[in-house]
């Protein structure tokens, strides 16, 4: 029976899927993760921890652990783990994305690079420093623009400008975000020096840095594909109906299949497939995100991985196939013939936060689930847990997946459920809150 390794970090929402996907497939499963586990011991063969921060250190532990016990695949689940992901498969002789073409994905400024070189279409942009003179900056850029962090994900940090003076204000708010989250991280890397060191190497290069991005206005669309040799098939494409026009850009309901005329869809895939290329990127998962611009489609990112949190419940293939078992048989599989989606609408709407507090109660969660349609309402946010709102946070309440007859028809369905639901939030610094720290 082949062994697959799975790269599974432990923030990822998608441990469960990964695992139940493989128990499907009847393969033997490691499990990767950067924390051991007090029961590694019980069984080796089950769990393995692994340094993500240094690829070549993670490499060199997968090896030896494969002379005694053979992989077959490497399955990273999340962007945290892809660079660890290509770099085992590098050693280990597996079929996968350089690590080049990961090196280039990861890093915004470096993509728009790519794209700018290869004639990609994609938005203009400026590479800036928090160091710079935030007044020379602000009147040397076209508006409305989006300033971005070069490394952060799930639009944390993300923030359209209109004007030279919410420029400026939006940098500053951008210069705290960064510090906040790198100083998290150099704390979380103290456990061990020569993590620390690697990590502060990697807070100077990025921590300083974000792009201004001209902002292209038109509707947002998500394109789910599968690379093969370098050959994009893509699996499903989502019509992000809310309009994302800032200033910031949670994303919240995704449906398939895409409501645009075949052409435009065309268009999109092969504009998805030429950044693919141009990142050289050759196999796998890929999640691309693209507006629709009054010119045509404009990439605004292509991400080695597949769609995140939990929305991959919202696809299924063939007769019944989940997308974490068409990416495991893609991995152990060359010749794995990709199944189509399952043709009726599905959807899934990512609950916003609205508000910063402290999460005490959700209400209607009954209602939600009996609206036509509904096939879940999954609520991941945990009771007591601080919440934070866009740009600087970056988690949602939780999913609703609706499946119906018409793209239409899961669309109401997503927002019906959702106006049944009540979250209770409770602002911070009201009585109580402070005791037992955050």
């Amino acid at each position: 029976m082949p062994r697959v390794l799975l790269l599974l970090p432990t923030t990822t929402y998608r441990t469960q899927s990964f695992v139940e996907a493989a128990q499907r497939l009847g393969v033997d499963v490691t499990i990767g993760s950067e924390k051991p586990n007090t029961f590694t011991n019980l069984n080796p063969t089950a769990l393995l921890a692994l340094d993500f921060d240094d690829p070549a250190h993670a490499s060199c532990q997968v090896a030896e652990f494969a002379a005694k016990h053979p992989i077959a695949a490497v399955v990273p689940v999340d962007s945290q783990v892809v660079a660890v992901g290509a770099a085992i498969c590098e050693l280990l002789d597996l079929r996968h994305n350089s690590v080049e073409s990961i090196a280039r994905a990861e890093n915004k400024h470096r993509m728009r690079q790519v794209f700018e070189q290869t004639g990609v279409p994609s938005p203009e942009f400026r590479l800036c420093s928090l160091d710079d003179d935030r007044s020379v900056l602000a009147n040397g850029i076209e508006y409305p623009c989006v300033i971005k962090p070069l490394a952060l994900s799930g639009s944390q940090g993300v923030i359209r400008v209109d004007t030279a003076e919410e420029f400026i204000q939006a940098v500053g708010r951008l210069e705290t975000i960064l510090n906040n989250e790198y100083k998290n991280l150099a704390v979380s890397a103290s456990s061990g020096a020569c993590q620390a060191t690697r990590t502060a190497g990697a807070v100077t290069e990025t921590s300083r840095q974000f792009l201004a991005e001209r902002f292209v206005g038109g509707p947002e669309v998500a394109l789910e594909g599968m690379l093969s040799r370098g050959k994009l098939c893509t699996l499903a494409l989502f019509d992000k109906p809310d309009p994302l026009n800032g200033p910031f850009f949670e994303e919240t309901i995704y449906v398939t299949p895409s409501r645009l005329s075949e052409d435009v869809q065309k268009t999109i895939a092969q504009c998805a497939g030429q950044a693919a290329r141009a990142l050289s990127l050759t196999e796998g998962p890929i999640h691309a995100e693209l507006r629709l611009g009054k010119d045509g489609p404009s990439v605004i990112e292509v991400n080695p991985r597949s769609i995140g949190g939990l929305c991959s419940r919202a696809l299924q293939f063939g007769t019944g196939m989940s997308l974490e078992e068409l990416i495991i048989r893609h991995a152990l599989e060359e010749d794995f013939e990709l199944p189509k989606r399952q043709p009726q609408a599905t959807g899934v709407m990512m609950i916003p936060t609205a508000r910063a507090g402290r999460f005490i109660e959700v209400r209607g969660l009954a209602e939600a689930k009996m609206v036509s349609g509904i096939k879940d309402v999954t609520i991941s946010a945990h009771l007591g847990q601080r919440l934070v709102p866009l740009p600087e946070g970056s988690l949602y309440l939780g999913f609703i997946f609706a499946r119906a007859e018409s793209p239409e028809a899961v669309e109401a369905a997503l927002r019906e459920s959702h106006a049944q639901l009540e979250f209770v939030i409770e602002p911070l610094g009201e009585h109580g809150l402070e005791r037992g720290g955050e």
